[in-house]
């Protein structure tokens, strides 16, 4: 196969080479946010495509902030918050829980594999756990390929 032909999601292979992954992640202020500047401080090598977003609870992310994501071009969203029954703002993170299934039934509905939505419980402790999540998104993502809608600025 030439590296002009298109595959099945319509790319070429030097497309699909140079395709770097646009990563939204939702991190709440006491934990996950906390676990991803450990990260960074222990100098823990990531991709660099992501970009953190601070909120103070992963129930603060509303579903529209998700689906506005992904209709501004993001081919990925990680939501991260406390470990259930850990969360600063008693149950936040249980609403967040199913916050997540209803929106992965909603973009699989809308055409989008509900893999590039992901949930993640990550404490101020753990910048391993937040690097080894970012990893194996990231790997996701790339496996996915550009997001259906692409980019609309």
């Amino acid at each position: 196969m030439s590296s002009t032909a298109p595959n099945a999601g319509g790319q070429t292979k030097a497309e699909e080479e140079d395709f770097e992954p646009k990563i939204i992640v939702f991190c709440c202020n006491w934990c996950s946010y906390a676990g991803a500047d450990l990260a960074g401080v222990s100098r823990l090598q990531m991709p660099p495509y992501f970009r953190v977003i601070r909120v103070m609870c992963s129930a603060r992310v509303d579903p529209e902030f998700v689906l506005r994501a992904f209709q501004k071009g993001a081919d990925g969203v990680l939501v991260a918050g406390c470990h259930p029954a850990d969360c600063h703002y008693i149950g936040g993170n249980y609403r967040t829980r199913r916050r997540i299934a209803l929106l992965r039934i909603l973009l699989q509905q809308f055409g989008f594999d509900p893999g590039r939505l992901k949930l993640a419980w990550i404490s101020a402790g753990e910048g391993e756990k937040f690097q080894k999540t970012i990893i194996e998104f990231t790997d996701v993502v790339n496996e996915l390929g550009p997001s259906p809608i692409g980019s609309s600025d």
